[in-house]
């Protein structure tokens, strides 16, 4: 391993090269600007990346020649450039990913990582994101780092020896935090249903965002959950140290906390630094269907952007233009149907920002299904709880234009009966 600075380490990226870069906020953004500084010495250098932080500067019109962005998942400094084409969209699930670079279905030529210094044992930590960067890691033929002192070391997949590293680069930056702040009285109120049907014992997964953080405020009374999920946030870690989160229940893990990503702010991290209770484990292992499965009472609650008459769910996009990504709502909207006890919940509210209705008769033009009608079971809004398993389509339209904004049920109604007939 060589240590030297973030100019001298990405003089190795080459033209035609495919860059893997460490995820959300674990995003190298000292080596991200190195390597854009360059675009006028490279052509066509492709990138791969989940959700990540920071400027995202590769996706500059200008530098079009030089590279070209391949998202596995959307995020809020790579929509525009997606939505313009100037980048593109790979949808595929989380849990899928380590497999796509460990079988070299995308050959990894550089991945750009951001870890915690190496210890005594010369071991370093991927720190707040494991997730599918271990296996990018692993399998890329060039390895660069940040050592960032700021960076939490992590127990679990995420331990790798500086002999697995190329070239390294000393920073002292904060990590990226987020922090969704106080709660909207709607997002409370469906946070309250969500969490009426949540059971003592249950082992959770949650995604992130007002309505995630809401449900978990409202399980201060409840006992005994564990955790499983793809990401941990801080609304998590209060419940943990409420001692709600005990993990006694769990199969697989028991009194662990596994997840692969953590994305919160420095409290969190702090949390997470050195704490043997969590452990940050490969997204392929984490979302996989045949693990999540084994604990008992998995509830899995995600969002969406729309959901159909039938059941449909898009999470993706907004009619033909890309927002988000699959991730990994289907790997646990099946694993958590497949639990014993286990419950899979869709979380959104009623109306958009606009007034529209997120309960539809038809998804827009171009959405994306991320989980199918024959997938979805639990859908919730503001407006109460609509459990559409083993039920019929008039049925499922029923219960659905029942959590709808009273201000849109007529419609969606009478659209239903031209559809189906009388519901």
């Amino acid at each position: 391993m060589k240590m030297v600075s973030a100019e001298e380490a990405v003089k190795v990226i080459k033209s035609n090269d495919n860059v893997y870069l460490h995820s959300a906020v674990a995003t190298p953004e000292q080596l991200v600007d190195a390597m854009v500084a360059r675009h006028a010495e490279l052509e066509n250098v492709n990138l791969y990346h989940m959700h990540i932080e920071g400027k995202a500067a590769f996706n500059n019109p200008l530098y079009q020649n030089s590279f070209k962005d391949h998202c596995l998942f959307v995020s809020n400094n790579t929509r525009k450039a997606v939505q313009s084409g100037i980048a593109d969209y790979i949808p595929i699930f989380y849990s899928e990913v380590p497999r796509v670079f460990r079988n070299g279905i995308i050959p990894l030529d550089v991945a750009l990582m951001h870890l915690s210094p190496p210890d005594k044992h010369g071991n370093c930590s991927l720190g707040v994101s494991v997730d599918c960067s271990l296996a990018a890691m692993q399998s890329a033929k060039i390895v660069i780092a940040q050592f960032n002192k700021l960076m939490p070391r992590t127990h679990g997949d995420g331990v790798v020896h500086i002999s697995k590293i190329d070239y390294a680069v000393e920073v002292n930056d904060p990590i990226f935090e987020v922090d969704y702040g106080q709660p909207s009285e709607l997002e409370m109120q469906i946070g309250k249903n969500v969490a009426s049907i949540i059971e003592d014992g249950a082992t959770l997964q949650m995604g992130v965002g007002g309505i995630p953080n809401c449900v978990l405020a409202c399980l201060t009374n409840h006992k005994k959950l564990g955790i499983h999920t793809e990401l941990f946030s801080d609304g998590l870690m209060g419940l943990v140290e409420k001692g709600v989160v005990t993990g006694e229940f769990k199969r697989k893990h028991r009194g662990k906390i596994v997840s692969g990503l953590v994305m919160g702010t420095r409290k969190l991290y702090d949390f997470v630094d050195d704490n043997p209770q969590v452990a940050m484990l490969d997204i392929g292992y984490v979302n996989d269907t045949a693990v999540i499965r084994q604990n008992q009472k998995v509830t899995a609650i995600n969002s969406a952007i729309e959901v159909d008459m039938f059941g449909q769910v898009c999470a993706d996009s907004i009619g033909l233009l890309q927002y988000s990504g699959v991730g990994g709502q289907m790997d646990f909207i099946r694993g958590a149907m497949l639990s014993e006890g286990g419950k899979p919940i869709i979380a959104l509210p009623s109306i958009t920002a606009k007034g529209e209705s997120k309960i539809v008769n038809f998804l827009k033009h171009g959405a994306g299904v991320v989980t199918t009608r024959a997938h979805t079971r639990f859908v919730i809004t503001e407006y109460g709880v609509a459990d559409l398993y083993a039920k019929n389509l008039k049925q499922r339209a029923k219960a659905l234009i029942n959590i709808a904004h009273p201000m849109h049920r007529e419609n969606l109604e009478i659209e239903a009966i031209k559809v189906l007939g009388k519901i």
